[in-house]
């Protein structure tokens, strides 16, 4: 059953499990599928193992019984002879042997049952293993894709946290710092006198404005 179990869960595997603990998901299928055909390998060799070791019950229990027999008869042709000493002896041993055909007739029961769970097992891990061998190439797929969209992921984080990102920010910060800089000293190296004649030039061109108006508004007769 320990091997049954191990290969039903190298098949039910999370394969984002799979991406995390290997960089190449080919090769880490590879190894899993090698290791069901492994475990399949011994599961037959278990199954040939118990179907042999039952052929063997059989035939013991087989000879107890034949011999349990012979000393059956022995024991028959002692007492029409008379002599129930050897016929008694006879018995004691044929009921030894029929002991002994008992006790292996119990074990090939057992062992039957074991046969019978081995080969269900069996044919359940030869259907694992061929599914599992029909889905590679999906799950090397999902495998690749799952680690391309979590390198790109990562690299967006490094991006975005990373040193030379924040030097941009702090060189913009500087020029903006430069900008205003530059254009207070502009305001700033206006003479007064030239900030005088610009005042008077706005005040000459609202007076003209207010006299036009005024022309317009009370014309003369």
């Amino acid at each position: 059953m320990s091997l049954l179990n191990r290969a039903w869960r190298v098949v039910r595997a999370n394969i984002n499990s799979l991406v995390e603990a290997t960089e190449d998901p080919e090769k880490t299928l590879e190894e899993m599928l090698g290791a069901m055909q492994r475990d399949l390998l011994l599961l037959r060799q278990a199954v040939a193992h118990a179907i042999a070791t039952q052929k063997r019950t059989e035939r013991e229990m087989a000879q107890n019984q034949a011999i349990a027999e012979d000393w059956q008869r022995r024991a028959e042709l002692a007492l029409q002879q008379g002599n129930e000493s050897n016929a008694r002896e006879c018995l004691a041993r044929c009921h030894g042997y029929q002991q002994t055909a008992l006790e292996l007739q119990k074990q090939l029961a057992t062992q039957s049952q074991t046969i019978t769970q081995l080969r269900t097992n069996l044919r359940a891990l030869e259907q694992n293993l061929s599914d599992a061998r029909a889905k590679k190439a999906m799950y090397i797929a999902r495998a690749r894709s799952a680690q391309a969209a979590r390198r790109m992921q990562e690299l967006s984080d490094r991006a975005i946290g990373t040193p030379s990102s924040r030097a941009f920010e702090r060189m913009e910060d500087r020029v903006l710092q430069l900008e205003a800089e530059a254009e207070l000293l502009t305001e700033s190296a206006t003479s007064p006198l030239e900030r005088k004649f610009t005042a008077l030039e706005s005040e000459t061109q609202v007076e003209q404005s207010l006299a036009a108006m005024r022309a317009k508004q009370f014309p003369k007769k």
